[in-house]
């Protein structure tokens, strides 16, 4: 019987320690990577490179502002 007792303890225990292990690591692959931010060109908002509107090297936060600075020469 206390080895039936014994068994039961480390099984919780071992249990515990894989659940906090576990819980660790799944946060962590959870958690998007940083990404670079950028400032548009014709209003200076800052945005996320991926939101942009890439024209050349300039970047603009809409196609509206990108039109906008083609049209004045920017």
């Amino acid at each position: 019987m206390k080895y039936l007792l014994l068994f039961a303890l480390l099984a919780v225990v071992w249990w515990l320690w894989s659940k906090r292990q576990n819980t660790g690591a799944d946060i962590a692959s959870h958690q998007p990577a940083p990404e670079k931010m950028v400032a548009c060109v014709h209003c200076g908002v800052h945005m996320p490179e991926s939101e942009g509107v890439v024209a050349g090297d300039r970047v603009y936060c809409c196609e509206a502002h990108r039109l906008a600075a083609k049209d004045t020469g920017l």
